[in-house]
């Protein structure tokens, strides 16, 4: 059987709330980091999210 290419990353608020989002993302098409601007309910603004590793 052949690997899927999704893999669960976790966005986290660079607001330094603890807040994040989990989300997936196709690794061999999206090699470098992902980084948006989402909403952080504690700050209650949209901050920036970067990508981190699910432990």
């Amino acid at each position: 059987m052949a690997k899927t290419n999704t893999v669960q990353i976790k966005l986290v608020s660079t607001a330094d709330t603890g807040f994040f989002y989990v989300t997936k993302k196709n690794a061999r098409s999206t090699t470098n980091k992902l980084e948006f601007n989402k909403y952080d309910p504690i700050a209650r603004k949209h901050v920036p999210f970067k990508e981190a590793k699910i432990k």
